[in-house]
């Protein structure tokens, strides 16, 4: 029960009015809401909380993940990342986040098998796939496909039916990695390779990816638990910027086809699921070990930025990053080592003892070896967005399981604060003065 004592709420005084308030605190935060009783005239519409990127907005309550960046904690449904990444499976995993429990034996026998047979598409996305560009980028194609799925399954828009949902996310779940890897197919020209039912999760999509002329594909088993602790380490991350989206898109009552598509549209930006190829790049870029003082001088000296480095959440060691760390030399024992490990841990070395990127809390994150990981794997530069969506998923339709059921949710609608012009009666065209526009400023004016 809340503790609605007065020691338990903020009282706000009003400098502008001299009034006092006493806001309730739960749970350590305020409803915003509340500051809307905070008025100069009754006329006033109420104050309002500005809070550009949601630095310090929380949007839901949630039993999924927790996670604490100044300690460098992350936990799905309380169990730590470590502990799930070294022991578990992803679609274990998956079950955790989706169900809230790990399952026994029996129950995750039969949500396997409900997966693995969830893999097929319908013959009728070939030909969706097919009207892409040969050259489109494989997450751009993700998006489209996903958010098709919806078409193909009319009884996803009911959203209020439990069974349908569970129905929803099983589907979604074995769908991703055939359409993650006909995407990539597509875009190399190669034919499709149906699921095979008879290999894991990961082991399947390894061979709809990569089969070509072999009668059974058999994945690398050094690279097959590899991948799929990757796809561990990527399935939730709290109120990220996908997430949010996808949250933001859901609360329209929309089916979670179309809410996982805008996840996907949202991680396929640079700065959230592109962020590993830009380690990729800003490695290749430095070129060798002995340029790496001269690129960290130019760093301090604000002429570039240290891709991988920093989290808006993570102010200590991100502890994903500490177990791809140690992956990234088993994969690299397997695959042969590239001279951008051995670059990377270089750089590294010298940024946590540099008391310029310690003082500012700048620490490696999850981006900074998966790339290489990734790479090392033979993957494409460009399916590593897609990657990251693979094993999010679970985590998406955890949160938008958990957002459908939450009788506090609305719509999403946030405030704004207008700073545009004042009431203007509209002028007739041959009346108005002539203006310049600055075309460079506003690029649509240009025909």
């Amino acid at each position: 029960m809340a503790d609605t004592s007065p020691r338990n709420s903020l009282t706000v005084t009003d400098n502008r009015t001299g009034l006092s308030y006493d806001i309730p605190i739960e749970q350590g935060a305020i409803r915003t809401l509340d500051l809307r009783q905070i008025k100069v005239s009754p006329e006033d519409f109420g104050l309002l909380g500005y809070d550009p990127g949601y630095f310090n907005t929380a949007s839901c309550k949630s039993s999924i993940t927790f996670l604490d960046g100044d300690k460098g904690i992350l936990r799905y449904r309380g169990y730590p990342i470590e502990q799930l990444a070294e022991k578990s499976t992803f679609l274990e995993t998956a079950y955790l986040l989706i169900k809230g429990v790990l399952p026994d034996k029996e129950r995750l026998a039969v949500w396997t098998y409900n997966i693995r047979h969830n893999t097929l598409t319908h013959a009728n996305m070939i030909k969706f796939m097919d009207g892409f560009r040969y050259d489109a980028h494989p997450m751009g194609i993700l998006v489209g496909t996903i958010g098709a799925l919806s078409t193909f399954y009319a009884d996803a828009k009911d959203i209020n039916n439990e069974e349908s949902r569970k129905l929803q996310v099983r589907r979604l779940i074995g769908k991703i990695p055939t359409l993650a890897a006909m995407s990539y197919r597509h875009s190399m020209g190669y034919p499709y390779v149906l699921p095979d039912d008879d290999l894991s999760y990961t082991g399947n999509f390894l061979s709809m990816m990569f089969k070509m002329t072999e009668m059974h594909y058999k994945p690398n088993l050094i690279l097959e638990h590899a991948l799929d602790v990757l796809f561990i380490l990527h399935a939730d991350h709290e109120q990220n910027c996908s997430t949010s989206a996808l949250r933001a898109v859901g609360s329209s009552g929309v089916d979670p086809y179309s809410a996982v598509a805008a996840g996907c549209a949202a991680l396929y930006g640079p700065l959230h699921g592109g962020a590993n190829e830009a380690v990729i790049h800003m490695l290749k870029k430095i070129g060798s070990i002995e340029n790496i003082p001269a690129f960290i001088k130019s760093v301090k000296e604000g002429e570039g930025r240290l891709m991988g480095f920093g989290h808006r959440v993570y102010k200590n060691y991100d502890p994903r990053a500490k177990i791809i760390k140690k992956i990234a030399f088993q994969v690299f024992e397997e695959t042969g080592r590239s001279p951008l490990l051995d670059m990377a841990l270089e750089l590294e070395r010298i940024a946590l003892e540099d008391d310029f990127f310690v003082s500012r809390k700048l620490y490696p994150n999850v981006d900074f070896y998966s790339g290489l990981i990734y790479q090392a794997m033979g993957f494409p530069l460009d399916m590593f967005p897609v990657l990251f969506a693979i094993g999010r998923v679970p985590g998406w339709l955890a949160q938008w399981t958990e957002h459908v059921q939450d009788p506090e949710q609305k719509i999403a609608r946030p405030r704004q604060i207008y700073l545009g012009e004042e009431q203007r009666d509209y002028t007739p065209i041959e009346q108005r003065p002539k203006n310049r526009i600055d075309e460079k400023k506003f690029d649509i004016c240009r025909l």
